[in-house]
């Protein structure tokens, strides 16, 4: 599969092309920068504006074969002179790139939402030119997006407290097909803003299932929570890093049967084995070979549970089920902080929870906007 480049590695091309033909004067097609993942970038330069003081040019993204709501978009690079003798490098968002309104993010509240990383690359790369061409004052960088505004709306960026716009990102420079590392890295970004406005607790659920069972039964709205698949492990991993008390788990029984087996990436191309761990408790809880072989032929869990129900057994498994996903949680947090879970089914609703699952939940609840959905 083909790797596409960051908006980041876009904007630091598209300033060095315009610092360039601001101060040699000269008109570019292309330009080079070598990425931090060490990859050389290449790209055209587009829709050129020059002036005696200003330059302005585009650089196109190409997100390779990654889904990318940015893939195609122009991002834009104005590089202006400053009349002082300080030679500093100014960088700022202009039309399209969004405004930080929330703490806990890359950059602290009213910068542009241009992550770290790509204004390391923009002055690195406008720096070497000036180098070049011995330019003794200074510079000022503006990206742009004229479309940000309309895409960001299609991102993670409202709920994050981004205003205005999309993101200049990327740690690497590149954008790696349907990227795990994307999806982890946003679990971390609203982690981080959760805990920077103070919750103790993050609570997490893996998916939309049982919406309306945690509104009704315990009054949270797991809508207000971030989708991001099937990162369990990862998830408490990072929760630990950034120094929360306590983590609460919430989600459906398909899901989280697979913790009882210590499963953390819960996808069905990593692991399955739901059948086979119901198939475990109800053997703990006394299940003939008749019944075991039932459960086995299931193709969902709740068909299992509810042969466990017509049994007499679903309470019991559901208990040797919770200590399993307590043992299995605690184990990957190496008990630095309280685990604790609830499991539900559409159709029945409450299954099991660990033994403080519900006190943490009525502790967390002054937290406002604390779920985070993995």
């Amino acid at each position: 599969m083909n790797y596409g480049f960051t908006t980041g590695s876009c904007a630091a091309a598209a300033a060095k092309a315009a610092a360039y033909m601001l101060l040699g004067g000269v008109r570019l097609t292309n330009v080079t920068i070598i990425t931090p993942a060490g990859i050389e970038y290449k790209p055209e330069i587009e829709d050129m504006s020059v002036s005696s003081d200003m330059v302005s040019c585009a650089v196109r993204k190409y997100a390779g074969d990654d889904p990318d709501v940015t893939n195609g978009t122009l991002v834009y690079a104005s590089v202006s002179a400053v009349d002082d003798d300080k030679n500093d490098i100014s960088i700022d968002g202009g039309q399209g790139v969004g405004r930080v309104t929330r703490p806990g993010l890359d950059q602290p509240v009213g910068n542009a939402a241009i992550n770290s990383v790509p204004r390391q690359m923009i002055g690195d790369e406008v720096r070497k030119v000036m180098n070049e061409y011995d330019y003794p004052g200074s510079l000022s960088v503006i990206i742009s997006v004229p479309d940000g505004e309309e895409i960001a709306r299609k991102t993670f960026n409202p709920r994050l407290g981004i205003e205005g716009g999309i993101s200049i990102i990327g740690t690497t420079g590149i954008v790696e097909p349907m990227s795990t590392r994307a999806l982890i890295d946003t679990i971390r970004v609203e982690l981080n803003q959760i805990r920077a406005e103070g919750a103790q607790t993050a609570v997490i659920s893996p998916g939309n299932y049982g919406m309306d069972f945690m509104r009704e039964h315990y009054g949270y709205d797991l809508d207000r929570a971030v989708k991001c698949s099937n990162y369990i492990g990862e998830t408490l991993d990072i929760a630990v890093e950034l120094g929360f008390k306590s983590v609460l788990l919430c989600g459906h029984i398909g899901k989280l049967v697979k913790l009882s087996g210590g499963i953390m990436n819960t996808h069905s191309h990593e692991a399955d084995c739901r059948m086979e761990l119901m198939a475990a408790a109800a053997v703990r809880s006394g299940a003939g070979t008749g019944l075991l072989n039932s459960i086995l032929d299931c193709v969902s869990t709740e068909e299992a549970y509810q042969i466990m129900e017509d049994a007499g057994i679903a309470g019991r498994c559901m208990e040797h089920i919770m200590d399993r996903i307590a043992f299995y949680m605690d184990a990957r947090v190496k008990g630095r902080i309280e685990t604790e879970c609830i499991v539900y089914a559409s159709k029945w609703g409450l299954l099991g929870k660990t033994a403080g699952a519900e006190e943490l939940l009525g502790r967390s609840a002054g937290d406002d906007g604390l779920l985070v959905r993995i």
